[in-house]
């Protein structure tokens, strides 16, 4: 992993301790184990784990500085990204990983426990139950995505989450541009602005990778985020 916090340094400014990086290691190690026999990534070389998941995540520090304190959820979390890669640079800030299918929320709460992380919370439930949940909308400094859905319909899994000046960031490919300029309705609905593109280049990756970074301008309607399975199917475009 020392290539790792090269890197890491080299294209975000991130500066990984010796301990970060053993988390890192015990990350990887636990995520291959896993994926014999739960689904968690079709990404499972080492380098490319390196790259594909732990870098790309530690990116979101290119549109939003990590500060103590700060409460961020990421939606549809997966195995863990981008949020536990940032958690792990990041100690102090205070981490929900929302994710709807409940082994990979086991394989979360598990690596949680084995790399010793604390102001962790798992939270099983769609994005659209979690948008109207006490404690849950509203709530987030920061809100995160990568590789869900299409931005349209993102936007309402999103804002929701996050307070008021709040900010979302959607990690998008080569359709980042096309996907705001299709969001226009779906934000002036649900309350927010896109600030921010950033473009992050990641070695060994040709196409460069895009934040989407949205403010939170204006509180969510309450009729919003819809029932399960709508926003994705009838996105606000």
């Amino acid at each position: 992993m020392s290539t790792l916090t090269q890197s890491a340094a080299d294209l975000f400014g991130v500066q990984l301790t010796s301990h970060q990086v053993d988390q890192f290691t015990a990350f990887n190690r636990e995520l291959a184990a896993w994926n014999t026999h739960t689904n968690l990534t079709a990404i499972t070389e080492p380098d490319e784990v390196r790259v594909k998941h732990f870098l790309d995540s530690l990116s979101v520090v290119c549109a939003a500085p990590m500060m103590p304190g700060m409460r961020v959820i990421d939606v549809g979390t997966g195995a863990g990204f981008p949020g536990l890669p940032l958690k792990i640079a990041y100690p102090d800030i205070h981490l929900t990983l929302l994710e709807a299918t409940g082994k990979k929320v086991t394989f979360l709460d598990h690596v949680v426990t084995v790399l010793g992380l604390d102001h962790v919370t798992t939270l099983h439930a769609r994005a659209e139950e979690a948008g109207h949940m006490n404690g849950q909308r509203g709530a987030y400094d920061l809100v995160l995505a990568r590789a869900v859905t299409r931005l349209p319909a993102l936007v309402e899994y999103l804002l929701p989450l996050a307070k008021l000046g709040g900010r979302c960031i959607a990690m998008k490919g080569h359709t980042a541009h096309a996907e705001i300029k299709d969001s226009q309705r779906a934000l002036s609905i649900i309350g927010g602005h896109v600030t921010a593109v950033e473009t992050v280049e990641l070695p060994g990756i040709e196409e460069p990778h895009y934040l989407v970074v949205i403010e939170k301008t204006a509180h969510t309607p309450s009729a919003y985020p819809r029932k399960p399975g709508i926003p994705s199917r009838k996105p606000l475009a």
